[in-house]
């Protein structure tokens, strides 16, 4: 089974007449977004299949921008009446305007392949994705007699989408992503402990002919087992060592969020009305990337239909630039960047990341830890939380060693990372020539939320404060 272009599903009338209605009261702009997603999911736990399901969302969104003001309408009824409909309520919410004509030329259909699929998830047979479930479990397990209990989930979706506007763009995307996530609980002596992996790409069900399930789930295993030996983390300040993919959630949340235009806008943002000044250490080169193929956060286009691109933020310490969608471009007269984005039809667009991550340096890894005497190595970060206005942050540290002599030695308890987000991108002294993007993520912001990547190699921060509970 091949992915059909949904353009082919459409015709470049209807949509411009559509176009047109939603312009009928005298707005300026006025667009179409079409999504079919499909879905797949299954769950293993405690040994069993808990759930296998599927799903599909296929409707419509329309917005009409008049001035400063938004209408938008959403529906499942793809008729043109449906459509029709839809776009005469988001008329009406954006204006009563003049009534006039506009005629909408739709040019021909723009398209941007990040990325090439060679097994279609629809086409693999629900029991070959339960079959990985199992494998997983049975890896898992196998590992080391203390784990109790394995949670294992697979997913996959395809998503299709077609964009139109009256500035006569008419562009669209497939995009296919494959996950597989595991959590393994250890009991011991210091009671349970979690480990967690997972592995995610926009590619098909290839995946699987690339990575190994089991593998994945024995490094999920080992990582709960290390830690009923783990002691508890030290508590201050003290450098900090974030391994190679593991930190790139930070520069996510610490700085990436601070660097959407709507955000900077709002005044919401530590680096507002900072383009041109040195935010962070010279060592550090920032950059969202769209185009970035098989990545979680890749797309073809934006979901405002502009194609995806690469973007520097900051170089050598330098913020150069922001992301921007549509509406913020627009008024402070800047070129779109692709990073407009929604969760589905049903939702406005606004400004989000792609996939986010900091370039390499020159230094080796292991000298980086030589070169500590006393400190925290961070194997892997978990979720946190940002205030963008201020850049203060809070992180988990899921997997964490001590640094004594140059060596990692101890593995620690879970405990926290504490900062702010300019004070880190400045305290970065170190900076590793081993680049990797780490985990698929799903970032939140104003109740939506959307597939991301990041990374960063090896680094060190000079200064970081440890939540922990040793004395």
């Amino acid at each position: 089974m091949s992915i059909v272009d949904l353009a082919q599903e459409f015709d470049t009338g209807l949509l411009s007449r559509v176009l047109d209605r939603g312009r009928s009261t005298g707005a300026a702009f006025s667009e179409v977004f079409i999504e079919d997603r499909r879905n797949v999911s299954a769950s293993l736990d405690d040994g069993k299949v808990e759930s296998v399901s599927s799903g599909r969302d296929f409707g419509a969104g329309i917005r009409v921008i008049n001035g400063d003001t938004t209408g938008y309408a959403h529906t499942a009824d793809l008729s043109e009446r449906g459509l029709m409909a839809a776009a005469d309520a988001a008329a009406a919410a954006a204006s009563r305007g003049d009534g006039g004509k506009h005629v909408v030329a739709l040019g021909p259909v723009t398209r941007q392949k990040v990325n090439h699929v060679r097994v279609v998830p629809s086409d693999v047979p629900k029991a070959r994705k339960i079959e990985l479930l199992m494998i997983a479990n049975d890896a898992a397990r196998g590992t080391d007699s203390s784990i109790v209990q394995v949670s294992a989930g697979y997913s996959d979706s395809t998503r299709r989408i077609l964009v139109a506007n009256s500035d006569g763009i008419l562009a669209t995307d497939e995009q296919v992503r494959t996950l597989f996530r595991l959590s393994a609980v250890a009991n011991g002596d210091t009671g349970l402990q979690t480990g967690y992996d997972s592995l995610g790409h926009t590619i098909g069900f290839e995946l699987f002919d690339e990575e190994s399930v089991a593998e994945l789930a024995a490094r999920a295993a080992r990582q709960a087992v290390t830690k009923l030996k783990a002691r508890p983390a030290p508590s201050g300040a003290t450098p900090v060592v974030i391994k190679r993919g593991s930190g790139g959630v930070l520069f996510h949340e610490a700085c990436g969020h601070g660097l959407e235009a709507d955000l900077v806008a709002r005044g919401a943002s530590v680096y507002a009305n900072r383009v041109g000044e040195l935010v962070a250490s010279p060592l550090i080169t920032l950059v969202d990337d769209g185009t970035m193929s098989r990545e979680w956060g890749a797309i073809g286009i934006d979901d405002e239909g502009h194609l995806s691109q690469r973007n520097t933020l900051i170089e050598n310490g330098v913020l150069t630039d922001y992301m921007w969608d549509y509406i913020r471009s627009r008024n402070e007269n800047r070129p779109q960047s692709g990073n407009g984005r929604r969760q589905s039809y049903e939702h406005l667009p606004m400004v989000r990341m792609t996939n986010t991550f900091v370039l390499n340096g020159t230094e080796e890894p292991d000298d980086i830890i030589r070169a500590t005497e006393k400190g925290v190595y961070v194997a892997k970060l978990g979720g946190g939380s940002v205030n963008t206005a201020t850049g203060d942050f809070v992180f988990g540290m899921t997997e964490a060693y001590l640094i004594e002599n140059g060596e990692i030695t101890e593995p620690l308890r879970e405990g926290n990372l504490i900062g702010n987000g300019p004070q880190v991108l400045a305290d970065i002294d170190l900076l590793g020539n081993d680049f990797a993007m780490g985990n698929p993520g799903t970032c939140g912001k104003d109740g939506q939320g959307v597939p991301v990547g990041d990374g960063q190699p090896t680094l060190r921060v000079k200064s970081l404060t440890i939540g922990g509970t040793a004395a």
